[in-house]
């Protein structure tokens, strides 16, 4: 399976980063030295933390959750869409 997933290849710990700025440059990255993605970057980031925050569900303690949403805002400016 994992030979034909189109799963970013994330930086080990990336989603335990402190920095909302730093969470969103690995995702940016990730995704752009992506071969195997089918759409954008800002797209596969995007969808790669909102499923990383959706998954985690209630486990996901405040203080993550509101560096995680932040980490939004900071993808969408580094991709220039806010």
């Amino acid at each position: 399976m994992t030979a034909t997933s189109h799963a970013l290849d994330l930086p080990s710990g990336l989603f335990l980063q402190r920095s909302p700025a730093a969470v969103a440059a690995g995702l940016l990255d990730a995704a752009e030295r992506s071969s195997s993605r089918r759409r954008s970057a800002y797209a596969s980031a995007m969808a790669m933390l909102c499923f990383y925050i959706n998954r985690a569900g209630t486990n996901l303690a405040p203080e993550r959750r509101q560096c995680l949403e932040a980490a939004k805002r900071e993808l969408r400016r580094l991709a220039g869409r806010g």
